[in-house]
């Protein structure tokens, strides 16, 4: 009995929070919604006449923007869980206040991540039956659906257990979790690294640099999505939680920098590479992606925000959401870069080969922009659900 009038007062816990939303609130809800609603559809078209006429990837550039954008999801998804770690899995209390909604949206990311990728293969359900069935132990990709699915599941089990108030399994959860997603981040940098045929991917950077700018990301979209979780309740951002926005503050500017010297030794290696890793190095530098690298990715995802995070000092809110805000467009196409700069150099490019004498170009169609679209539209509508669901992720003292 005791049971039952406490879920009827949950459920009208939940249902008064679900109403009091503001006007702009429900028609946020009801865009990226509808977001979703389309992008499905969408999706479901491509699949209906084949992704060979609804897709512009090809032979040659098989890989496009759903990858990237995959890429793009589950990278925030492990830098969010690692930065909720920080806290709630190894104890440093200026991290707590911003953990369990870390770890709700490393949830939503990875599943964003995979509505994404489930419309790129043309037969999910036999990949999720065959990688239990028929195990490839020796394929990367194998190990990171495999690796993402405990990640997955461990994070669904410590937000669970931080629900009921459980903190040590919730703990141990969080710790299993963090070692699965390294494992799992570390692992997809080297399904691009491992690669011997791509030469702008290969090689031992990969695993680190994911892991790096994973980090990076998490960083980035915590501060962007508390900002606008406080905003949806309505409320001022309490002492604690500013004490953590200006140790994530320093955090970010680390990781920029450190994302920095990734990128420069990428550039000075690359110049002194092979003819096919020199052409894509120069596709980057002052070829067809460099509006790409040099505005958005250097300016835009690293300079910029670098600068601006430097002047708020962790306290200035305006600052600090404006710099997430732009990191978080920038790292988009950072991963966009990443993929698509990689294929665009032709495999017999340096035999001479006439017909691949050239570097090979890719856009995006339709189908495939309304398919990113509902990846963003998933997150955005789970993300306003869920702080009236579980009421602005309050932090209870553990």
């Amino acid at each position: 009995m005791l049971s039952t009038v406490l879920t009827a007062e949950l459920r009208a816990g939940v249902l008064a929070r679900l109403k009091s939303g503001s006007k702009s609130y429900y028609l946020f809800v009801a865009m990226f919604g509808m977001l979703l609603l389309a992008s499905l559809a969408s999706g479901l078209h491509a699949r209906l006449i084949g992704y060979d006429h609804a897709y512009n990837t090809y032979r040659e550039v098989p890989w496009g923007i759903l990858i990237s954008t995959y890429v793009f999801f589950v990278v925030t998804s492990t830098g969010l869980c690692l930065v909720s770690s920080i806290g709630h899995v190894f104890g440093k209390k200026e991290f707590m206040p911003m953990a369990r909604r870390a770890v709700y949206l490393s949830i939503l990311t990875i599943c964003g991540g995979f509505l994404v990728l489930a419309f790129e293969i043309e037969n999910p359900t036999r990949m999720a039956i065959y990688n239990v069935l028929s195990p490839n132990m020796t394929s990367n990709i194998w190990w990171m659906g495999t690796l993402y699915g405990a990640y997955l599941f461990f994070m669904a089990l410590e937000f669970f257990f931080i629900l009921v108030h459980r903190y040590k399994e919730a703990t141990i959860f969080g710790l299993l979790g963090v070692i699965a997603g390294v494992v799992a981040h570390s692992n997809l940098g080297a399904v691009f690294g491992m690669l011997h045929g791509r030469e702008y991917w290969y090689g031992p950077f990969m695993p680190i640099y994911f892991i790096a700018s994973a980090m990076m990301s998490g960083c980035a979209a915590i501060i962007l999505f508390t900002w606008l979780a406080y905003k949806i309740n309505g409320k001022e951002i309490d002492e604690p939680m500013a004490d953590t926005m200006h140790v994530t503050n320093k955090l970010v500017i680390l990781m920029i920098l450190v994302i920095m010297f990734f990128t420069a030794w990428k550039i000075i290696s690359g110049m002194v590479g092979t003819e096919g890793k020199l052409a894509a190095m120069h596709s980057i530098l002052d070829g067809p992606m460099s509006i790409n690298f040099w505005v958005i990715e250097v300016g835009m995802g690293m300079v910029v925000p670098l600068f601006l995070f430097l002047a708020s000092k962790g306290r200035n809110m305006g600052m600090m959401v404006a710099a997430a805000a732009m990191m978080m467009f920038a790292i988009f196409f950072m991963r966009f870069d990443l993929v698509v700069v990689g294929q665009i150099v032709p495999v017999y490019y340096e035999l001479g080969v006439k017909q691949y004498s050239h570097l090979l170009t890719y856009t995006p169609s339709w189908h495939e922009i309304m398919v990113v679209m509902g990846g963003i539209g998933f997150v955005g509508v789970a993300f306003l659900l869920g702080e009236k669901i579980f009421d602005g992720h309050k932090v209870e003292h553990h």
